[in-house]
């Protein structure tokens, strides 16, 4: 490649980061000013939480391309603490909160996420696919006469449906006839000037909220430092922690999928913690990896880390100089490009899968997405996906270990045992040996097996007392260096031969 040819390709890509980014910034106006409405706190608490979390993220984040701000899997854990004990122990908590995220990252916990099983991967993803959609309906609704919400009718609903069809139709067609610039800032824009021009009567988003603000000052949180604060704070924290870590995880490796890549879950832990201690000390509700706003940047050209930090930095110009302006966009622009959001979020090929993968996925997938949709409570949600798998996991592996028996030519009876020993198949394993009746040596071969858990030492230790007590020996054979290791404790009751023992390694994770 020329010198030339680099040059224009850098300039190509620095030209989709900051489009990008705009489009980013311009989504994350009405999701910030949501979520705080729904904590109860100044929409400003929200915007400075997503242009904080958002640059430092942007910054120093495991994922460049990754979007981060704000989200409503934070504020629904906030409400009750907001409502009883008020906003100073909020920020409170959004500072704990981080410093627990930091720990996590320090001690490298983030690689656990691989522990999640495809199935709740795509559980997790359609039921968010879901939420951002139904989180859209509001907008279709107005105060009625006793300030219930009801559902627009006549003009108001042509006129909101037609725009959001409008911008739908944009984002869909536009890529096909050019790339040039992001599809999604053109409907926006479009649809904002056709409002602007024709002054046509829709609900903007100064009708949600006003943007307009100075610059977000340093504020210690006014709470007593003692131990009385902390027990209040620290449960809220610690979910704080744990939701926001596993929604930006999991958001981590659906962009990494998206691209082909792979980010840095440790650095990202690391990141998000310190974006969080930041922003409880200025004044936000705290936040963490949003899905569709990084979908958004991401398939808008956004790879890179100047994509974030243009979303960031212009929502602060949003805040600072642009507000009568960003007040103007109407809602039905923002709600046709979520739309397309949750399209594109939702995991269609699971749904070719259904007859294909086992029934236990389907159902943990089917759970995931429910208890997401339902509870918007995505550490949950994920918590009961991997349990169930695991269960599921446990007992298909219970039910492989068999054992092939045969007597040798010195009288020994050997028991070839294939499958793991653990927990769940220990019953089965004991059933496998006939003790009355086998001759005066036993030789017991883990070639192609191992011994995993506590419980299968025990195990062991009962099988061989039980030989014992008949005056029989057994032997232990091809036992692997991790496996000894476990039975170190019944060394005095077991004999163990290592007989051509293979080696285990586990592979560390470098944090970088």
């Amino acid at each position: 490649m020329t010198f030339v040819e680099l040059l224009k390709n850098t300039q190509l890509t620095a030209k989709n980061e900051i489009l990008s980014g705009l489009t980013v910034a311009l989504a994350l106006v009405p999701e910030a000013i949501a979520f705080s409405l729904i904590v109860n706190v100044s929409p400003l608490v929200g915007l400075y939480s997503a242009f904080i979390v958002g640059l430092v993220t942007a910054l120093f984040g495991g994922r460049p391309g990754m979007i981060s701000g704000a989200t409503g899997a934070i504020a629904v854990v906030i409400v009750s603490l907001v409502a009883r004990h008020g906003v100073e122990y909020l920020f409170a908590a959004v500072v704990l909160m981080g410093i627990i995220q930091i720990g996590i990252g320090l001690l490298r916990l983030g690689k656990f996420i691989r522990l999640v099983p495809h199935p709740v991967m795509f559980g997790f993803v359609n039921g968010l696919a879901i939420v951002i959609f139904l989180s859209q309906l509001d907008q279709f609704k107005v105060a009625g006469a006793d300030t219930s919400l009801v559902w627009l009718s006549g003009t108001p609903l042509s006129i909101m449906l037609g725009f959001v069809l409008a911008t739908m139709a944009i984002i869909y067609f536009l890529p096909k006839l050019t790339k040039a610039v992001p599809a999604s800032l053109v409907a926006i824009v479009s649809v904002s000037a056709v409002v602007i021009s024709f002054d046509i009567p829709t609900r903007t988003v100064g009708d949600i909220a006003s943007i307009a603000g100075g610059l977000p000052q340093f504020h210690l949180p006014s709470v007593p430092l003692n131990f009385e604060t902390l027990s209040i704070i620290f449960p809220y924290a610690l979910i704080m922690a744990l939701v926001g870590l596993i929604e930006s995880l999991l958001t981590l490796t659906v962009i990494d999928e998206m691209t082909e890549t792979r980010g840095r879950g440790n650095k990202e832990c690391l990141a998000q913690g310190g974006a969080n201690v930041l922003t409880g000390f200025f004044g936000g509700m705290g936040g963490c990896a949003m899905i569709g706003q990084s979908i958004i940047n991401v398939s808008s050209g956004g790879r890179n880390r100047l994509s974030g930090i243009v979303a960031a930095v212009a929502l602060l110009m949003f805040i600072l100089i642009g507000a009568p302006l960003i007040e103007k966009i109407p809602m039905a622009a923002l709600v046709g490009l979520m739309f397309m959001v949750a399209i594109g979020t939702f995991e269609w090929a699971s749904l070719k899968v259904i007859r294909k993968v086992p029934a236990a996925d389907i159902i943990v997938m089917v759970i995931v997405a429910v208890v997401t949709v339902v509870f918007h409570n995505l550490a949950v949600a994920v918590l009961i996906g991997v349990v169930i798998s695991a269960l599921v996991f446990a007992w298909e592996n219970a039910t492989r270990i068999r054992a092939r028996k045969h007597i040798g030519p010195d009288g020994a009876k050997h028991y070839h045992i294939y499958g793991p020993l653990f927990f769940g198949s220990v019953a089965a394993f004991q059933e496998t040996f006939d003790i009355l009746d086998d001759p005066q040596e036993v030789i017991i071969d883990f070639k192609e097996s191992r011994v995993v858990d506590h419980s299968a030492i025990e195990s062991l230790n009962r099988l061989t007392e039980r030989y014992a007590k008949l005056g029989k020996t057994v032997h232990l054979r091809h036992l692997s260096a991790d496996c000894r290791n476990l039975l170190d404790n019944a060394a005095s009751i077991i004999d163990v031969n290592y007989i051509e023992d293979p080696k285990y390694k586990v592979v560390a994770d470098e944090l970088a």
